[in-house]
C-alpha cells in the first residue's frame, strides 16, 4: 500500500474546526466523496468493525496475557487482576491491586477467572477501609461496622465496602468520621450506609440541568452496579433520597453564609437562604445614599418590578403530613413559612373570589371551584422579580384550591415589605381585578404584612402577551407599552420560569409537602444563580438592542413629528403628558372620532330624502325605493352574491342532501331577490336594459347561478355608458363606506385569527381540542378572506366611479390589500414583532393623512403619534435602566465581598483546622465575586462606550460601592 506523507503543519477539517496533523497515514480508498470527508459520521463508518473488533479485545487480557509474573517482581504473583476505573488495562496480582486502592477503594474489579473477566469487590479482596487515619495506616482500635456491613452509593455503582471506625482516644463521632472522608451518612448514629459527595454532587448538577429523578439516577446506578439482576443490589433508595435532601440543605445553609454566622443556623431571618437579585435595587447596598430625595423623573430608576403568577402544574398529592415531613427550610428561602401561611389562611379561604369584569378570567371566576380532589396543593403561586425573572425571598406558596386572592395577597405582601423602596411597579395577568380592593386587604393582613402606602407609588399592569384577553380600556390602562418610566418591561418573567420549573412537576406531586418544598427552593436557587451568571451577557444584550432600536424609534418619530403642525404636536403632548400623570383622564392612546359605517351612510341618505320631500322635492320613480335604496340595496345582493359563492365552492364534493337543499333554497331567494330588484333599476337606470339584453343573449340564462349574475351598477357600465350622476356619487359614498366597512372588518379578523392561534398554540391539548380549536381557526381565516374580497371589489368600484366622477385622493386611504398587508398590530406581530418593535402595516394606519382634514384620519394620525413617542420612550428608558443596573450588579457583588470577608472572621473556633476552612471558604466565595466583576466589566466597556456614554458613568459602574 503506498504511503502519503502529510506535512506537519498540514490541517484537515474535523467537526468544523481545523486540527493538525500529527503522523503520516497511509492513503486508500474509503469509498467516501469529497463531501463526506468532511463528515465525521461518515469518516467513521468504514472503521466500524475495527472499533468493533477493538473494544471485543478488551474483553480478553490482550497483551497482557503474555507476561507471566506481575510487574512488582513477586515470585509467582499471578497477575489476575485489573481495574475498570483505573487508567489503562494493566494486570496485577492480588497483593498489588489491594495496595494500589487503598486510596481508591471504591474502584470496580475485574478478576481473570482463566475463560473471561468477572467482577469481584476489593472487600473480597480483604481491603478494609480505615477511617480517622491517612490511606495505609491501621487504628491500634479499630472498631468494625456491625456484622461487618456497610454500603458506599457512589458515581461508579453501589458498592459493598469493608470499613472499620477509627476507635482511639481521640476519634471523632462516627458520622464526622465519614464526612471528614467525603462520605455522607445516611444516619447520625451507627450509619451503615453513606455516599460520596462526588455522586451527590453529580445528582444534584443532573437534576437542575435535566431534571432527573432521584429514583431513575439511583436505578441508573445499581444497573451499573449489576445489570443481570443476578446479583441484587442492596435496596438504599430511601437513605439516598434522605441523603440527597439533606445535602441540598447543607448546601443552602453554607452558600448563604450560614456557618459563619456566630448565632448559629438558628438565628436564620426568613428568606436568608436565597441567592438574591444582584440587578435589582437594594437600599444601603446598590443604590446610592439619599435616593428617595431624588425627582421623580431619577427616582423611577430605582423602582422594583414585580411580576406575579400562579402555576398550576406543580401539583401536590394528600400524601404525608407537615408533622411527619417537615420542611428543613422552613420560610428560610423561597416558600413562606407554612405554618404562619397556613394559619392565616385557615381564617380567610372562605372568603368568596369576586366575580371578573373585564373579561371571564378563569383565574378569578374559577378560583372556588378549581378542582382539588386527591390534592394537598392545587398549585402554587409566586412573585418574581420581573426584570431579571429571579425568584425573591418569602415569594412561594401552595394554592389549595385555585388562584385566590387571599393566597396571592400573602405573597406579595410578603415581598413588598422586605424591600424598602418606594416605587413599586407590580403586574399581573388579573391586575385590573385584582388591584381593585387591595389595600382594603391590606388592612386585613397579619401586623407584620401591613404594607404602609405613605410617600410610596404602587402601580399595577398586565403582562404584554396576557393584555389582549383583556377588554380594550384594560388594554391601554394597564399597558406597559404606553405607561412612562418601566423601559422595556414586558411582565412575562414568570411564564419563563415556570418552562424550566415544570419538568420537576411530575416527580415533586408525590413527594410529601416538606420534601416538595426543599426540593423546589434548591432548584429555584439554581435558577437564580444561573440567571446571575448569565447577567453579564444578557444585560449586554439588551443594551445593544436598546441603543439600535432606541436610535431607530426616535428617527422614526422625529420624522413623523417633522410632517405635523407644531401646534397640533403642543396639543397633543399636553394631552399624553396629562394622562401618563393621572390615568383617570381622557386615554389618548383610544380613538375619539365614530368611524362613518354604511348604516350611517344609509342613514344621512334618508334623511336627506325626507328633507326633500318636506321641501316638496322628490327624485323617486319608484313609491317605496328611492335612488339611494336603490343602490344600497345592489351592494347588499353582491355581497349576498359573494358569501353564496363563497360557501358553493367550500362545499364538498359529494354534499349531502341536505347540503344541497340548503343552497337550492339559498339560491332561490337570492334569485327572487334579484328579479324584484331588476324591475325596480329600469326605472332609474333604462341604459342598462340593453345591456342586459346583450348578455341574456351572450350566454345561457338556463345554466346562470344568482352569484354570478351581473347587476349593472354605475360602477359596472362603461364610462361611455349614459347613467345618473346622482346614482354615480350615492354608489361613490356607500362604496367609500363599504371599504372602511370591509378593512374594518379585516382588521378584526386579523386579530382574532391571530388571538385563536396565539391560544391554540398555548393551551390547547389533545386530539379533541385541537380539531375544535382547528375549526375556529378556519372560520376566521375564511371570514379575513371574506372581508378582504368585499373591500376589493369596493375598490374596484371606487376606481371606476373616481374616473367618471372625477375623484381624487382616495388612493391614499384605500391602497392595494395584500395578504403579507393582513398583520396583526401590537404584541401579536408577525416574525417575533412587538409594540416596541412593530413596524406598522398600512392597514392599521392611513398614508397621505397628514394632508387630510377628515377627523378620523386625523384621529388615526393622533393615536398612532401617541404609540409612535411611547416606542420611542420606552427604548429610551431602558436604555438608562440597563446602565444602571449594570451599575447595580457591580455594586452588589463588591457588598457581597465585604459580607464574605466579615464572615470568614465572624466566627470563633478552638481548633485551627476548623477556622482554616471557614475562612479558606469565604475568602474562595470572595475570589468568585472578584471573577465576576472582572468578567463583567470587560464584557460591558465596549458596549457602553458604543452608545456613547460618559467615561465617568462606566467609572460609576466600577467604583460605585
Amino acid at each position: 500500500m503506498s504511503m502519503k506523507p502529510i506535512d506537519e503543519t498540514c490541517c484537515m477539517k474535523v467537526l468544523g474546526t481545523w486540527a493538525p496533523a500529527r503522523r503520516a497515514v497511509p492513503a486508500r480508498n474509503t469509498g467516501l466523496n469529497l463531501c463526506d470527508k468532511d463528515n465525521p459520521l461518515l469518516q467513521w463508518l468504514p472503521e466500524r468493525s475495527a472499533f468493533l473488533d477493538e473494544i471485543i479485545r478488551l474483553e480478553g487480557r490482550g497483551s497482557e496475557g503474555t507476561r507471566l509474573n506481575c510487574c512488582c517482581g513477586t515470585d509467582n504473583a499471578t497477575h489476575l487482576y485489573r481495574c475498570r476505573d483505573c487508567f489503562g488495562v494493566e494486570m496485577v496480582c492480588l497483593t498489588c491491586v489491594v495496595h494500589r486502592h487503598l486510596s481508591n477503594p471504591l474502584h470496580r474489579i475485574d478478576m481473570w477467572n482463566g475463560s473471561f473477566f468477572q467482577s469481584i469487590t476489593l472487600k473480597a479482596l480483604g481491603l478494609r477501609v480505615q477511617l480517622g487515619h491517612t490511606p495505609g495506616e491501621r487504628c491500634y482500635n479499630a472498631q468494625p461496622v456491625s456484622c461487618d456491613e456497610f454500603t458506599v452509593i457512589d458515581a461508579h455503582g453501589i458498592h459493598d465496602v469493608a470499613v472499620d471506625f477509627c476507635g482511639c482516644e481521640t476519634a471523632q463521632i462516627r458520622y464526622k468520621q465519614l464526612l471528614r472522608a467525603r462520605w455522607f451518612p445516611a444516619t447520625t448514629s451507627d450509619p451503615r450506609t453513606a455516599a460520596t459527595f462526588g455522586v451527590l454532587e453529580l445528582f444534584h448538577l443532573l437534576s437542575f440541568e435535566s431534571k432527573v429523578s432521584a429514583y431513575e439516577f439511583y436505578h441508573s446506578l445499581a444497573r451499573r452496579s449489576d445489570n443481570t439482576g443476578i446479583s441484587p443490589i442492596k435496596d438504599r433508595y430511601s437513605a439516598f433520597m434522605r441523603m440527597m435532601r439533606e445535602w441540598r440543605h447543607i448546601l443552602q445553609l453554607m452558600r448563604a453564609g450560614r456557618g459563619h454566622d456566630p448565632n448559629g443556623i438558628k438565628a436564620t431571618p426568613d428568606g436568608g437562604c436565597v441567592v438574591p437579585c444582584p440587578a435589582c435595587p437594594h437600599p444601603g447596598i446598590n443604590i446610592p445614599n439619599g435616593w428617595e430625595n431624588s425627582p421623580p423623573d431619577i427616582r423611577w430608576r430605582y423602582a422594583l418590578f414585580l411580576a406575579i403568577d400562579a402555576n398550576f402544574r406543580l401539583k401536590r398529592k394528600a400524601i404525608s403530613t407537615d408533622d411527619r415531613d417537615p420542611s428543613l427550610n422552613s420560610g428560610w428561602a423561597y416558600f413562606v413559612e407554612e405554618r404562619a401561611y397556613k394559619d392565616f389562611l385557615s381564617e380567610r379561604i372562605t372568603e368568596p373570589q369576586e366575580r371578573s369584569t373585564c373579561v371571564s378570567h378563569n383565574a378569578v371566576n374559577s378560583a372556588d371551584t378549581k378542582a382539588s380532589r386527591g390534592l394537598a396543593a392545587t398549585g402554587v403561586g409566586s412573585v418574581v422579580c420581573a426584570r431579571h425573572e429571579m425568584r425573591l425571598p418569602n415569594s412561594v406558596g401552595d394554592l389549595q384550591k385555585g388562584e385566590k386572592y387571599v393566597n396571592m395577597d400573602y405573597l406579595v405582601f410578603s415581598v413588598l415589605v422586605s424591600f424598602g423602596l418606594a416605587v413599586f411597579n407590580l403586574s399581573y395577568d388579573i391586575a385590573c381585578q385584582w388591584h381593585k380592593k387591595i389595600w382594603s386587604r391590606n388592612s386585613m393582613m397579619p401586623q407584620r404584612l401591613q404594607f404602609n402606602r405613605e410617600n410610596k407609588t404602587v402601580r399595577f399592569f398586565v403582562p404584554k402577551f396576557h393584555l389582549k384577553a383583556h377588554i380594550q380600556s384594560c388594554q391601554t390602562t394597564f399597558s406597559f407599552n404606553f405607561s412612562k418610566w418601566v423601559g422595556r418591561t414586558d411582565g412575562e418573567a414568570p411564564e419563563r420560569g415556570w418552562a424550566d420549573i415544570n419538568r420537576v412537576a411530575t416527580s415533586t406531586r408525590e413527594m410529601g409537602p416538606g420534601n416538595r418544598r426543599d426540593t423546589l427552593d434548591d432548584h429555584f436557587g439554581d435558577w437564580n444563580w444561573k440567571k446571575t451568571t448569565m447577567l453579564g451577557r444578557t444585560l449586554l444584550r439588551k443594551l445593544k438592542e436598546a441603543a439600535t432600536a432606541g436610535r431607530a424609534h426616535r428617527e422614526e418619530l422625529a420624522e413623523l413629528e417633522g410632517a405635523i403642525d407644531a401646534s397640533t404636536l403642543a396639543l397633543w403632548r399636553v394631552d399624553v403628558e396629562a394622562w401618563e400623570e393621572d390615568n383617570t383622564k381622557p386615554n389618548p392612546f383610544e380613538s375619539r372620532v365614530v368611524p362613518m359605517t354604511q348604516a350611517m351612510v344609509r342613514l344621512q341618505f334618508a334623511e336627506r330624502e325626507r328633507r326633500d320631500l318636506q321641501d316638496g322635492i322628490d327624485s323617486s320613480l319608484h313609491a317605496e325605493i328611492s335612488p339611494s335604496v336603490l343602490v344600497a340595496n345592489g351592494l347588499e345582493l353582491e355581497d349576498q352574491q359573494r358569501r353564496l359563492r363563497a360557501d358553493r365552492k367550500s362545499s364538498s364534493q359529494n354534499p349531502t342532501d341536505n347540503q344541497r337543499a340548503k343552497l337550492q333554497t339559498r339560491s332561490n331567494a337570492l334569485q327572487r331577490k334579484l328579479d324584484a330588484w331588476v324591475q325596480v333599476q329600469v326605472l332609474y337606470m333604462p341604459a342598462v336594459a340593453p345591456l342586459r339584453i346583450r348578455a341574456q343573449r351572450d350566454s345561457s340564462p338556463q345554466h346562470e347561478l344568482p352569484e354570478d349574475f351581473t347587476l349593472f351598477l354605475p360602477s359596472q357600465l362603461n364610462p361611455t355608458t349614459p347613467c345618473d350622476l346622482s346614482l354615480c356619487q350615492i354608489e361613490w359614498q356607500l362604496r367609500y363606506a363599504q371599504a372602511d366597512d370591509a378593512l374594518n372588518d379585516v382588521r378584526q379578523n386579523v386579530r382574532l385569527h391571530a388571538h385563536l392561534n396565539t391560544f391554540k398554540t398555548l393551551h390547547i391539548r389533545g386530539q379533541r381540542a385541537s380539531t375544535r380549536a382547528r375549526s375556529a381557526l378556519d372560520l376566521a381565516e375564511t371570514k379575513k378572506c371574506a372581508s378582504r374580497l368585499k373591500y376589493e371589489a369596493a375598490r374596484v368600484a371606487l376606481d371606476a366611479l373616481g374616473e367618471r366622477l372625477g375623484m381624487v385622493g382616495w388612493r391614499d386611504t384605500f391602497r392595494p390589500l395584500n395578504v403579507s398587508d393582513m398583520r396583526p398590530m401590537g404584541d401579536v406581530g408577525s416574525a417575533g414583532q412587538s409594540e416596541g418593535r412593530r413596524d406598522i402595516p398600512w392597514i392599521w394606519k392611513s398614508p397621505g393623512v397628514l394632508h387630510n382634514n377628515d377627523a378620523g384620519l386625523q384621529d388615526c394620525l393622533r393615536v398612532e403619534w401617541c404609540k409612535a413617542r411611547a416606542r420611542a420612550s420606552r427604548w429610551s428608558e431602558e436604555l438608562s435602566l440597563l446602565i444602571e443596573e449594570m451599575q447595580r450588579v457591580l455594586a452588589f457583588f463588591r457588598w457581597e465581598m465585604v459580607q464574605w470577608h466579615e464572615r470568614g472572621t465572624a466566627r470563633s473556633f478552638t481548633k485551627d483546622a476548623d477556622y482554616e476552612g471557614s475562612h479558606a471558604y469565604a475568602q474562595r466565595q470572595i475570589s468568585i465575586r472578584e471573577g465576576l466583576i472582572r468578567h463583567f466589566s470587560m464584557l460591558w466597556r465596549d458596549a457602553l462606550s458604543a452608545v456613547i456614554v460618559p467615561s465617568d458613568v462606566f467609572e460609576a459602574v466600577r467604583e460605585n460601592p
